[in-house]
């Protein structure tokens, strides 16, 4: 029983982290969907702007919401600082184009993805959170192999029976891929933090002391 107490406080304090995390995700995703701009450049700005935030959040839930897991709090720290590093890069190599973009985006998915994945691994059975790290961790590190796996010369001619006008060449293809990395992270880090705000509550007690199902 006491296990389940201290899982709910972690809970209840932990909780505004995902979903606080969940924001910048979810606003740079619906950029990249709605802007016609699919530049290396802009995606530099965004992934900028995403990774900054992202990071100040991660800063603040590691230092002040994980109370009693030092070896959590101490990875999380340094994932932050890995992202916040990565942002501040970014948006100061937005000239630089697409090797800028592909490198400081594969370098931010392979080291933060590995950090938060093998921190959900190690915290499995004492964290209620471990499986959310994994789960991020995991899908961070599919980012990095996407943008890996799409060529640097990538270019395709549209056209057709859809009668489409234009290119689709590398920029457009990895700047989706961030935005569809982020909308599926946002939706996970939005529906893990309301799991967690509503796994607060210990379950109510039948008189024979179980708990009702």
């Amino acid at each position: 029983m006491s296990h389940s107490v201290d899982d709910a406080e972690q809970r209840a304090r932990y909780w505004p982290v995902p979903v606080l995390r969940a924001v910048p995700a979810a606003v740079i995703a619906m950029v990249i969907t709605f802007s016609p701009n699919h530049s290396a450049g802009f995606g530099l700005v965004l992934f900028g702007v995403f990774a900054l935030v992202d990071g100040a959040v991660l800063a603040w839930g590691s230092a002040v919401r994980l109370p009693g897991d030092d070896r959590s709090r101490r990875s999380g720290l340094v994932q932050a600082a890995l992202s916040i590093v990565a942002g501040i890069a970014a948006l100061a190599c937005t000239g630089l184009g697409l090797p800028a973009f592909i490198s400081l985006v594969v370098a931010f998915a392979l080291l933060t993805g590995a950090l938060e994945l093998s921190q959900g691994v190690r915290a499995r059975r004492r964290s209620p959170f471990a499986r959310d790290w994994t789960t991020i961790g995991g899908l961070t590190l599919l980012l990095a192999i996407a943008f890996l796996l799409t060529p640097p010369d990538y270019s395709q001619q549209l056209g057709g029976v859809e009668k489409v006008t234009g290119t689709l060449d590398a920029p457009i293809v990895l700047v989706g891929l961030l935005g569809a990395y982020l909308a599926i992270a946002a939706v996970f880090h939005l529906i893990a933090g309301l799991s967690h705000k509503w796994g607060t509550a210990a379950p109510a007690a039948t008189p024979d002391g179980a708990p009702h199902a």
